[in-house]
């Protein structure tokens, strides 16, 4: 909160559709619905979640990254409980990310050569990138304790209490 002013600055104004059939600085192209008007919210890729098995939670992971967010966490959900891979490496692996709009394939520049080029042979439009979102996560062992996992994309760390 600006002191004196009661206002909270935040970068959630570029969710908001601010010119409707214009792309914005992710390359989102937003509608009249997502227009900036008094007592709206905006459209947003916030997608915290919490994975339950038989009602108790087995994960719960976030990511950043603008429209990728949503791609990213759900790589991470499929990679970790359908393929069963260990959590760090859920969210070491290569990233790709597609919004339609633009219509381009984000992938990751460790993305194998030989895949990037079988995608582009099957015509996508290929953008590389140094990273397509950043992803932490938490999940319960099997001996009922809880990992987290920090994104390998960047400096820093997971901790937690016990």
């Amino acid at each position: 909160i600006v002191p004196g002013t009661g206002l909270v600055l935040n970068n959630e104004m570029d969710d908001f559709s601010a010119q409707p059939g214009m792309p914005n600085a992710f390359g989102l192209v937003g509608s009249r619905h997502n227009e900036i008007a008094p007592g709206k919210r905006p459209l947003s890729s916030m997608s915290p979640t919490l994975v339950l098995r038989d009602g108790q939670p087995v994960m719960a992971l976030g990511a950043a990254g603008g429209p990728k967010i949503i791609t990213q966490v759900v790589l991470a959900i499929i990679r970790y409980i359908d393929l069963e891979l260990p959590l760090e490496q859920c969210l070491a692996q290569p990233r790709w990310h597609h919004q339609w709009r633009p219509d381009r394939l984000y992938v990751e520049q460790t993305l194998a050569d030989s895949v990037q080029q079988r995608l582009r042979e099957m015509g996508h439009e290929l953008q590389v990138v140094q990273a397509a979102g950043i992803t932490q996560a938490v999940a319960r062992t099997a001996d009922g304790r809880f990992l987290g996992v920090h994104d390998p994309r960047i400096p820093g760390l997971a901790a937690g209490l016990d």
